[in-house]
Formats: C-alpha cells, sequence, structure tokens
C-alpha cells in the first residue's frame, strides 16, 4: 500500500465528555475535520466502540483506536500516515501499528515510542518503526481487512496487547511508529490508583493472563506477566504500600 493509498479513521470511548472535548476533539486534525472519528458514548468494554466502528470501516483503511485523553499536535495525521507508510514498507502483512510499546518480554523488553505523558517526555532510544509484542492502549490502529477485533472479556484494559497477540498468532507483525502525540491521563503513572481503577484492572488482568497462559511471561507498557495472578499480586503490593 502506498503512502498516498493510506486512508485512517478515528474512534474513541468517551466517558467523560469535557476531558474529549479538552482532548481529543481539540485537535486540529479533528477540530478541522481532515480525519473522520466515531464517538461512543456509555461503552461497557473498549471492544464496544472499537467493534462497531470496525464493522463499518473500508476495508483498505487503518481504524485508529484513541483515548479521550489525548491530544494530537498539528500536521498528526500527515506523520501518523507516512509513518504507516514507511512501517509497512519495512514490514510486509503489517496489521496494527502504535505510538508506543515494547518488543521483547522481561529483561529483554525494549521501550520504544515518542510520546509525551502526563507531562513527561518518553522519547526512548529504539530507532523507528520497529517490531512491537506489546502496545499501550493511548493511540493504535489496525489495518481494516486484518479480520482482527477486540476481546469484549477484557473490558478496558490489556486489549492492545491482546490484538498484539491475535496478530501473531495469525502471522502478522505489529509496530511501533514515530507519531508524537499528548496522552494527559489522569491515572498516576506511578504508585496505587483509585480502588475501583484498581479492581477494574485485575478483572481484565485476570481474564488476559489465562487467555495467553501459553504465551507468558509478557511484559506490557505497565507490567510484566510470569503467571496469572501477577497483575493482581502487584497492585495489593502498591495498595500495601500506600497505606
Amino acid at each position: 500500500m502506498s503512502e498516498q493509498a493510506i486512508t485512517i479513521r478515528l474512534v474513541c470511548c468517551v466517558n467523560t465528555p469535557q476531558v474529549f472535548a479538552n482532548r481529543l476533539m481539540a485537535s486540529p486534525c479533528v477540530a478541522q475535520g481532515h480525519v473522520p472519528l466515531s464517538a461512543f458514548f456509555t461503552c461497557t468494554d473498549a471492544a464496544q466502540g472499537f467493534n462497531a466502528a470496525m464493522a463499518t470501516c473500508n476495508s483498505e483503511a487503518w481504524l485508529v483506536w484513541v483515548h479521550q485523553d489525548v491530544f494530537l499536535p498539528e500536521g498528526w495525521d500527515t506523520q501518523f500516515c507516512a509513518a504507516l507508510a514507511q512501517a509497512q514498507q519495512q514490514f510486509p502483512n503489517l496489521a496494527i501499528a502504535g505510538v508506543y510499546g515494547l518488543s521483547g518480554s522481561g529483561s529483554a523488553a525494549r521501550r520504544a515510542g515518542h510520546v509525551l505523558d502526563r507531562g513527561q517526555l518518553l522519547h526512548e532510544t529504539a530507532t523507528l518503526p520497529c517490531l512491537a509484542d506489546s502496545l499501550d492502549e493511548l493511540l493504535f490502529a489496525v489495518r481494516a481487512d486484518s479480520g482482527l477485533r477486540m476481546d469484549a472479556a477484557l473490558g478496558f484494559d490489556f486489549y492492545a496487547t491482546d490484538l498484539v497477540l491475535q496478530a501473531q498468532a495469525l502471522g502478522l507483525p505489529s509496530a511501533v511508529v514515530d507519531a508524537y502525540c499528548e496522552h494527559w491521563s489522569e491515572t498516576p503513572s506511578r504508585g496505587p490508583v483509585a480502588p475501583a481503577v484498581s479492581e477494574r484492572i485485575a478483572l481484565s488482568a485476570n481474564v488476559f493472563e489465562h487467555k495467553w497462559a501459553a504465551r507468558l511471561p509478557i511484559t506490557t507498557p505497565c507490567f510484566h506477566i510470569d503467571k496469572p495472578g501477577d497483575v493482581a499480586a502487584f497492585l495489593q503490593t502498591l495498595e500495601r504500600t500506600a497505606t
């Protein structure tokens, strides 16, 4: 697929309209109507919005999942399409491309990407594009004709890495590409999180860990998993440390 032929469409699940308006909707490529956006409100899981958008997506397009609290700077859409084209040339049959992730697992895991995350610049040393074994959920694109769909059982966590693993099972590569954007999540990057959020993550982790038990160990941008139960144990450790 040539760079000129690449088309993208955004999809977002919204639970805080004000954040959505101040961040994603304020992005120039969205505000100026350069890129179509499908917004889904009051979803019970990420798959509800993503899979619905994928069902109506042109088969030659890329569907870009993006969080409501992401800001896409001026020219982001052009940069992302160019980065996708470069990654496709380097990795034939590319199925997924994200802006932040990891290649490898455990001590061999290497972080990759270039984003501003909660005011902290993450500009990893890995040359981009590079193959990915895990991706962050903040922003990633899936080739519409890949046949990939999100797993509703994962709720709102681990679905990006789940898609990467689905793609790998089909022999399709995933990659991290260079398309700088800003992520303004209210979830702290370190330390304990709110009990409701911790419970949500633990439930999703349990599904993910058992689904991919044969592929463990797996390292995601937030967790390293050697065996089922590791994420819940880690979250409990954070809670005990905070008390």
